[in-house]
């Protein structure tokens, strides 16, 4: 019998089969003990504060959660101790997705959020040591571009028919049941087990109605990516026991081999094991059976080098979908309606460019970046024109840019639209590159070779940002 020690020690007296006596921890206090710790709960603190994001329905602001948490926080610690504690309703959240899509996101309040940190940050180390080689989303000295390096690795070893594989809306087709029993292996704490399935079943907020959620991770939440690792790791060790060479970043996952018959055989038996197994659906439009010059994985595309002795061979270029987003988003920051002024535009320009150019340094792109540097300067030159406005001071600031008297009244009452005006030579040999760059300005080719031109980011990536 075990002596009163006069509390509840965290561990119990157990004797092996030799009747050795040994002490085993308490998981069930263990567990809940180290998500509470202040040193985790601080960590959490600062990742969510790192993260930002927008409020939840309760409307506080992460730059409230400090003073909120130093009069609620001992309330809070005390309800999840005694397993009382209900989070709120999920806020629902739609973004444009492109073609007229949009993706539902669920943001939950900070309170939430900084628990769902602290508990993501404790069962992490549980699961990680277990996860695939070839899986890199959301996993610590993992990133994006490791995956597309491994792809290509692939392709170029003669793996040259990829099984391409689009899950249709999975974060919002996780069934509760399946993931909470695999989490269920690992985790035994029956608080930390509450916690996470009422963090499931939390209804979302949207448009004013509250809906209830029997399926689904909120994509937006800090516990989701952790959630749909666990869950597409039955899949990796499927595809692992086939013997089969895959990569998975999340739910974008591609499979290689080196026949079509073999890929069709795959294929089909990969659908099956998707939807009776892991109860999720397959996007037919999106998936099939690639060749690597029709293939794009994260934004990147791939095409052969055609260099002599070099057969087989690919170099990496960048997806259209990225270069239209690169785009949309330059065009909405010149704007000429946009109420910015000329260093506003420019600094923002310069922050975009710069993360899009990080991302995707290495692929051989540098002649398509010239002709996208030629359309964002006569972008700016449009909003130069606009700001202008009055005909009076149009043709003044063209004498001070060098124009004679008789061109520059010409051109101030010119019937011509202003995109026309941009790209004519009066303000192409006026507002010219040198001009933008005392400014401020940073043309895209420019910081294309400043950038070190790997093919693969250091092993070491910051935290992903996954609240909205």
């Amino acid at each position: 019998m075990a002596p009163n020690y006069g509390w509840n020690p965290p561990w119990r007296i157990a004797t092996t089969k030799r009747g050795r006596i040994i002490l085993k921890y308490k998981t069930t206090i263990k567990m809940i003990e180290q998500v509470l710790q202040p040193r985790n709960l601080e960590r959490a603190l600062r990742q969510v504060m790192v993260n930002k994001g927008s409020a939840g329905v309760d409307g506080l602001r992460t730059d409230q959660l400090v003073k909120y948490l130093e009069t609620y926080k001992p309330k809070l610690l005390s309800d999840i101790k005694g397993n009382i504690y209900l989070p709120q309703a999920i806020l629902g959240v739609e973004i444009p997705k492109g073609g007229g899509k949009t993706r539902l996101l669920g943001v939950p309040t900070v309170v939430d959020r900084l628990m769902q940190q602290a508990v993501s940050q404790v069962i992490m180390y549980r699961f990680e040591k277990e996860f695939s080689e070839t899986s890199y989303g959301f996993r610590p000295n993992r990133s994006a571009r490791q995956a597309v390096q491994k792809s290509k690795e692939y392709i170029e070893m003669g793996f040259n028919y990829i099984i391409d594989i689009d899950l249709k809306t999975f974060f919002d087709e996780v069934d509760h049941c399946l993931v909470l029993n695999l989490i269920y292996r690992k985790v035994k704490c029956p608080i930390t087990m509450r916690l996470i399935r009422k963090w499931l079943r939390a209804p979302m907020m949207l448009k004013g109605k509250l809906t209830k959620r029997t399926k689904g991770v909120p994509q937006g939440s800090p516990i989701s990516p952790l959630l749909s690792n666990i869950l597409l790791h039955e899949l990796d060790k499927e595809l692992e026991s086939q013997g089969l060479k895959f990569v998975r970043y999340a739910d974008d996952f591609s499979i290689y081999v080196k026949s079509q018959a073999e890929a069709k055989r795959i294929g089909n038996k990969l659908y099956l094991y998707l939807r009776d197994k892991l109860k999720l659906k397959i996007n037919r439009e999106k998936s099939g059976i690639r060749r690597p010059v029709h293939f794009e994985i994260l934004g990147f595309r791939f095409a052969s080098t055609y260099v002599k002795g070099d057969k087989g061979k690919y170099q990496l270029t960048v997806g259209e979908k990225a270069w239209t987003r690169l785009r949309l988003s330059l065009k909405s920051i010149t704007r000429k309606t946009s109420p910015k002024s000329l260093s506003e535009r420019i600094e923002k320009i310069n922050e975009i460019q710069l993360g899009w150019l990080n991302y995707f340094r290495g692929a051989s792109i540098h002649s398509k970046l010239k002709t996208m540097d030629g359309w964002v300067r006569n972008r700016l030159r449009y909003c130069i024109w606009h700001d202008w406005k009055k005909p009076e001071r149009k043709r003044k600031n063209l004498i001070q840019l060098g124009v004679n008297q008789g061109d520059a009244y010409a051109w101030s009452r010119t019937r011509k639209g202003g995109w026309a005006v941009a790209q004519s030579p009066i303000l192409g040999t006026t507002i010219t590159l040198e001009r933008l760059k005392k400014r401020g300005y940073q043309s895209l080719s420019d910081v294309y070779i400043k950038l070190n031109p790997s093919v693969c980011e250091p092993p070491y990536t910051r935290p992903v940002r996954t609240v909205v």
